[in-house]
């Protein structure tokens, strides 16, 4: 079966099976049409949102019992971001069983990728309580950390930080449009500096789009 396989992948059983298929559900999904309670992921991903958080904290506080907030935050923001997240879906690929309509392209949907796997945690938990939660995020999501590992930052503070050096000035973003459908909506923002040196990048959400552009004009600020 396919419940089977994936339960394999994600070392973890669930006693209430119906909890996994409403995590693997797309609002657009057709399925729900036959189903009476017409259930998607959205709610489970609100739970699993918090109980991500909480496990992420608790665990690199317990790690790093010597350090400051913003090193705990650094570390804490690596781990709880749409790029990681969508980076472990693919890697237990996830999109394989996820529920939605035909022809969406899954594997570069870094915002549902990432929606479902913190809506798994949530089924994860109302199927069993917060130390499966913990077991599957600490053995399955997070690699080995140690202190020594400085994180990485993300591309927005770096290129933040580029600025001020160089310019005295801080970027500006700017959204440029909205387009696709409202379940798989793509924005486009452009980042500039001194009016000049402008880059676009797209993205699943503003954020993201954002990260993206501040990547490309980093990578052309340092050519």
């Amino acid at each position: 079966m396919i419940i089977d396989k994936f339960e394999k992948i994600i070392n973890y059983k669930f006693k209430n099976e119906s909890l996994l298929f409403e995590a693997l559900t797309h609002s657009s999904s057709k399925t729900l049409k036959s189903n009476e309670n017409k259930k998607n992921y959205e709610r489970l991903e609100f739970l699993g949102d918090r109980v991500l958080g909480l496990v992420l904290a608790e665990y690199f506080f317990t790690l790093f019992p010597e350090s400051n907030e913003g090193f705990l935050n650094d570390y804490f923001q690596n781990y709880a971001n749409q790029d990681f997240l969508s980076q472990f879906a693919k890697k237990i690929r996830i999109s394989d069983f996820i529920k939605t309509q035909k022809g969406d392209d899954l594997d570069n949907n870094k915002s549902i990728l990432s929606d479902v796997i913190e809506s798994l945690i949530g089924a994860i938990y109302l199927d069993s309580n917060i130390d499966e939660c913990r077991k599957f995020i600490v053995n399955n999501m997070l690699k080995i950390v140690s202190e020594t590992d400085y994180p990485l930052k993300h591309s927005k503070s770096l290129l933040q930080e580029f600025c001020l050096n160089k310019f005295k000035q801080l970027p500006k973003y700017s959204m440029v449009k909205k387009s696709g459908p409202d379940h798989m909506p793509v924005f486009t923002v452009s980042v500039n500096i001194n009016e000049k040196n402008t880059m676009l990048a797209k993205g699943s959400n503003l954020k993201n789009a954002e990260e993206n552009a501040a990547s490309k004009l980093l990578a052309l600020l340092n050519t």
